[in-house]
């Protein structure tokens, strides 16, 4: 069957002078190219921060070849440097995160803002207050004539060094934050044994360490919920909290600045002369009522024209927990610098000299590869473990940041006072501990009396819902701290073996 509507062509949609793409094929490519770039953008972010510590490391053993010049053991001072710049990295990325993290979690300072100022002053303090003379055998862990001649010092340094690094490498990708200290002293010891047998370790000191794996967190978690419970009543629940606060927060400030003058006295003043625990107390005492009374009328101008509320309290500690964080960070830089540039100067000395020392002066070129490392692996990889630390554990204010500040200082006071070696990581997470379980107990002590008040008390499903601190991370690092001193040892115990047939 034909008729006129078989003869008839198909409708188009499209007009038939409708301009034809020549590029669509070329606008697909492109396309796909673009979307290919985003994604090896995306794949290689994660690699720029290891290709900046790495080439920080290349500059250093750059470095160290020049200073080192034509020397016969040229080889061996450029591996101790970049062994020495691998640590630094690491203590950078991880224990700088127990100076700034509360400040961060408590919304007193920015990401950037942290890493900026935790980055100066960990270098000004190792550059100002690093000191001149450091022990190179970690605190008489091992007898420097135990270790027989130069070259066997010299591996032994070696291989506590790399093995130090690496824990706090593993421990920083676990987010465990770990005492620096701790770690040098484990390499150190297992290294020393290989190298000397068991009677080379001095094991009074070493029980003294391992007994501040318990009095360090105990203690500034104690004090830091003594703060806490002190400042509540007084202030938080006062019926007048701005009357209240012009009270209390100058006092507290100056206990505060008088804290962290004594602090440094120790920690920094120390390195360059002779003070003890009793004249860094009077140095703070006189600080601190200078400040204490500076800070009267600041606070009465501050707190003026705020509303009687909790908020308001929360802006007076702002600056005082910013301050903190920055004095922390220098004394950390005054002290620490040395568990990554000590062993380092040691070998340069030994190697140079060709005889073991019990304590060596450093070489500016060599305080230079510790500050610098601190603050390039803070700026790499520090904030992860500064967010684990401020956000993580328990939920952070100005309020309680200051506590877990204040009580970092005064608990490194009266641990030096008595003579116990204490590692101010743990004091710092032993504090954030403390305020957290504090707030544990306080929150649930309140919801009984509010339930017996209105005849309904809170049942235990209840009571376990409202944990305010995550208990995974007590576990976490609770074992890192533990195992920290026999890892290191067992490490550094393999790395000497390695190292030393290597070398013959």
């Amino acid at each position: 069957m034909t008729g006129p509507a078989m003869d008839t062509p198909p409708p188009t949609n499209a007009p038939t002078n409708a301009p034809i793409n020549r590029w669509k094929t070329l606008d697909k490519d492109l396309g796909r190219i673009g979307t290919l770039e985003l994604a090896t953008q995306y794949v290689a972010r994660p690699l720029v921060a290891p290709g900046v510590a790495l080439a920080f490391v290349a500059v250093v053993a750059i470095a160290a070849a020049v200073f080192t010049g034509g020397s016969p053991d040229r080889l061996a001072v450029i591996a101790a440097a970049v062994f020495g710049a691998y640590m630094a990295l690491n203590i950078g990325a991880n224990d700088v995160a127990n100076n700034m993290g509360p400040a961060v979690g408590a919304n007193a300072l920015t990401m950037g803002g942290a890493l900026l100022i935790a980055a100066i002053c960990e270098t000004a303090g190792a550059l100002i207050a690093g000191g001149d003379v450091v022990s190179t055998i970690s605190g008489g862990i091992i007898a420097p004539d135990a270790l027989g001649n130069g070259q066997v010092f010299v591996w032994a340094m070696m291989a506590a060094l790399l093995a130090s690094a690496l824990w706090l490498n593993l421990a920083t990708w676990l987010g465990a934050p770990v005492s620096t200290t701790h770690s040098i002293v484990g390499g150190v010891m297992g290294a020393g044994i290989v190298a000397a047998g068991f009677m080379a370790v001095n094991w009074p000191n070493l029980a003294k360490i391992a007994a501040s794996w318990v009095i360090s967190p105990v203690m500034g978690g104690v004090i830091a919920a003594g703060f806490l419970a002190f400042i509540k009543p007084r202030m938080i629940y006062a019926e007048d909290k701005i009357a209240a606060a012009r009270r209390w927060v100058p006092l507290l400030v100056g206990l505060m600045a008088g804290a962290f003058t004594a602090y440094l006295a120790l920690k920094g003043l120390s390195k360059i002369m002779k003070i003890g625990p009793g004249t860094a107390v009077l140095i703070g005492l006189a600080v601190g009522v200078a400040v204490w009374a500076a800070a009267v009328p600041v606070v009465r101008r501050q707190s003026a024209g705020l509303e009687n509320r909790k908020k308001s309290l929360k802006k007076l500690f702002g600056l005082p927990l910013v301050v903190s964080a920055a004095l922390l960070s220098f004394a950390h830089g005054a002290n620490d610098v040395a568990n990554a540039v000590g062993p380092l100067a040691a070998i340069v000395h030994a190697l140079g000299d060709g005889q073991v020392a019990g304590k060596v002066s450093i070489p500016l070129w060599v305080m230079l590869i510790g500050a610098a490392g601190i603050s390039f692996g803070l700026m790499l990889f520090g904030p992860r473990l500064i967010r684990l630390v401020g956000t993580e554990i328990t939920k952070l204010n100005p309020v309680r940041a200051f506590c877990v500040a204040l009580s970092a200082a005064i608990t490194v006071i009266v641990a030096s006072w008595l003579g116990l070696p204490v590692s101010s990581t743990h004091i710092a997470v032993g504090a954030i501990f403390g305020v957290g379980f504090y707030r544990e107990w306080h929150s649930e002590r309140r919801a009984r009396q509010l339930g017996l008040l209105k005849g309904k008390p809170v049942a235990p499903e209840e009571r376990t819902r409202r944990k305010l601190v995550r208990r995974s991370h007590v576990l976490t690092m609770v074992a890192a701290w533990v195992v920290t001193v026999p890892a290191t040892a067992l490490l550094a115990a393999l790395l000497f073996v390695v190292l030393r047939a290597v070398a013959l």
